[in-house]
């Protein structure tokens, strides 16, 4: 009896080796086929390509797409802007390609601020937001280089103001007093709003100073020009000059007397 169920034992254990060394033997044997091995393929550059045609050509090669967005201003609508793994990589059949794709639709961000900033720095600034810069436009301005004024579509733009990714913003530059000079214009006696008409004539920048800080403005407009600083005319009675883009100090009153007007030398 003790023979038999030594011989069933040994039998039981041979047949239970048998069968791991087949199943190793199989494993090894079949290792080439469920690994694909030697069925590897490069991936193609598809960077460039609009997003349906990428997407044809790696589905062609047995590829999988993943597809995620974002926006480049350079860059037409749903074309390919990254692709991985990239050119050239060697990969089996079946892989995931991953796509980004340039949005068809610009994402708006809040304007950002570039006033008093150099040219460059505005630039910089502009590019990190995706935004192009359109037209540069100098004016007379002792800020020279500073931007004095951001506009979009040709009116001016506050910081914050939402404006869609890829939009061009034109730059008002600062470009020094220049050399161009200019009689000192009178404007004394004038109501502020026709001053002031005369006075962009010259490009000049003027600043509204309160003859009587007691006495209170009730309309700026119609408030009435009292003296001025530089005057028309110097002490000597010579006419004084001004170059463009300098600043023109005006003092207002709002019910002047007749005595309280300062004119050209006066």
């Amino acid at each position: 009896m003790k023979q038999n169920v030594k011989k069933s034992f040994l039998f039981n254990l041979l047949v239970v080796l048998g069968l791991c060394v087949i199943l190793y033997i199989s494993f090894f044997a079949t290792l080439h086929w469920l690994t694909k091995h030697g069925e590897e393929v490069k991936i193609p550059n598809v960077n460039g390509m609009d997003m349906n045609t990428a997407i044809t050509t790696l589905h062609k090669m047995h590829f999988e797409v993943n597809l995620d967005s974002t926006f480049e201003p350079s860059f037409k609508p749903l074309v390919v802007l990254k692709q991985v793994p990239d050119t050239g990589s060697i990969v089996k059949e079946g892989r995931t390609v991953f796509l980004t794709i340039n949005m068809l639709t610009p994402p708006k961000i809040p304007m950002p601020n570039v006033v008093n900033l150099s040219l460059r720095s505005a630039e910089m600034l502009l590019r990190n937001n995706k935004l192009l810069v359109g037209d540069t436009i100098y004016k007379p301005d002792i800020a020279a280089g500073a931007i004095l004024e951001q506009r979009y579509k040709g009116q001016p733009i506050q910081p914050g103001d939402l404006v869609s990714q890829g939009s061009k913003i034109s730059l008002v530059i600062g470009n020094g007093l220049g050399n161009t000079e200019w009689d000192v214009p009178d404007v004394t006696g004038l109501d502020v709003e026709t001053a002031m008409i005369t006075l962009n004539q010259y490009n000049v920048q003027p600043i509204l100073v309160v003859a009587d800080q007691l006495t209170q403005i009730n309309d700026t407009s119609s408030a009435i020009i009292v003296n001025q600083e530089p005057r028309a005319l110097d002490d000597k009675g010579a006419v004084n000059r001004m170059k463009m883009g300098s600043i023109i100090t005006l003092t207002i009153s709002q019910n002047p007397g007749k005595g309280d007007i300062q004119g050209k030398g006066q």
